[in-house]
């Protein structure tokens, strides 16, 4: 578990929320669902009256010239076919240590996919591609707010 996984977590417990941290090793990966071309999140969370929402928590910087947060293409479509397979919502939570993980920064996988300009890092070491999410169509979560903030806006 990373430093941005544990302080999900602690945000989590502050606010009662119930959830499960899904353990990202090889045996709790059945070869059925990896077969699905899929990726694990790291949590499950039961959402009262709602249901479950799986979210990848993800400690990114902003691309601070852009104002752009960079999500990996490939990770972004494989979880939207365990949305399409699963029928459940999974999306991103991004924060940072620079932000003293004072606020987290929430998007669903689908609306990466819908809005998101695919761009390729510059780096010869990283040629990954990549979906440049804008900062404002983030829903941002203050650390002294709960989740309920997410259906309160408009995302």
């Amino acid at each position: 578990m990373n430093e941005g996984e544990k302080e999900f977590m602690e945000w989590l417990n502050q606010h009662n929320i119930p959830f499960w941290y899904i353990k990202q090793d090889i045996l709790t990966f059945s070869k059925a669902i990896k077969a699905l071309g899929t990726k694990r999140p790291d949590f499950m969370l039961l959402i009262p009256n709602m249901g479950a929402l799986l979210v990848d928590v993800k400690e990114k910087h902003i691309l601070e010239t852009y104002k752009k947060f960079p999500l990996d293409k490939k990770e972004t479509l494989k979880y939207s076919r365990l949305e399409r397979s699963s029928n459940l919502k999974v999306w991103y939570a991004i924060s940072h240590k620079n932000f003293g993980f004072k606020t987290w920064y929430w998007i669903p996988i689908s609306k990466v996919i819908e809005i998101g300009k695919e761009k390729e890092y510059k780096s010869p070491v990283d040629k990954n591609p990549y979906y440049a999410i804008p900062v404002e169509e983030f829903i941002q979560i203050p650390s002294n707010k709960s989740i309920d903030t997410l259906f309160t806006l408009e995302p």
